[in-house]
C-alpha cells in the first residue's frame, strides 16, 4: 500500500487511471492528472509547497519531486517522463519533456516543451532550457537540437508507461 498522507489538511489528489506503486510516497498538496504513474520508491512531497502534475506523466523508480518553502512550487506538464532516481525541485517542466535518469532540475528552472535533459545532468537554479534541445552536463548546457525522432519519442514514451502500469492494475 503506498504511503499517502495529508499535510496541514491538504490531501494528495490524482485523476483517473493512475498507477501508484505499493512503496511510493505521496504527501501533502499534490495534484496529479489522469493516466499518471508513480513507480517504486518514488517520492512526491508536497509538504512545503504545492506540486501540480499534468496528464500522462510518469515518475519513475526512486525519483524525488519536491519544492521550496514559500519560494518555489513545482509544476509538471502533460506527457512528461521523469527518469529513475531523478530529482525535480521547485521548477517548471512543460509538456513533452524527458528528465533523464539521475538528473537534477533545481528551483525556478524552466524546462520548455520538447526538451530532453540527459541522464546525470544538473540544471541549475533559474536556468531556462529552450524548447527543442538536448541539455547535458554539470551544469547542464544546450548541446544540440532534437531530431524529429527524438521529438516523436517524447510524444510516445508516456504511452509506454501507461501500458507498463496497466500490467500492475487489477
Amino acid at each position: 500500500m503506498p504511503l499517502i498522507l495529508p499535510v496541514k489538511d491538504k490531501n494528495p489528489q490524482w485523476g483517473n487511471d493512475c498507477f501508484i506503486a505499493e512503496n511510493a510516497t505521496i504527501v501533502g498538496d499534490v495534484q496529479m492528472g489522469d493516466n499518471c504513474s508513480v513507480w517504486f520508491n518514488a517520492v512526491i512531497r508536497g509538504d512545503v509547497n504545492y506540486i501540480k502534475i499534468g496528464n500522462n506523466t510518469n515518475i519513475q523508480d526512486g525519483a524525488v519531486i519536491h519544492a521550496t518553502y514559500l519560494r518555489a512550487a513545482t509544476t509538471i506538464g502533460d506527457n512528461v517522463s521523469i527518469g529513475h532516481n531523478a530529482l525535480v525541485h521547485g521548477c517548471t517542466l512543460h509538456n513533452n519533456v524527458l528528465i533523464g535518469m539521475g538528473a537534477i532540475v533545481m528551483d525556478h528552472a524552466d524546462v520548455q516543451p520538447f526538451v530532453i535533459i540527459a541522464a546525470g545532468a544538473v540544471v541549475l537554479e533559474n536556468t531556462v532550457c529552450e524548447s527543442g534541445y538536448l541539455y547535458a552536463g554539470m551544469p547542464a548546457k544546450k548541446i544540440k537540437p532534437l531530431t524529429e525522432e527524438q521529438k516523436e519519442l517524447l510524444k510516445k514514451l508516456p504511452n509506454n508507461y501507461i501500458m507498463y502500469s496497466s500490467w500492475f492494475k487489477d
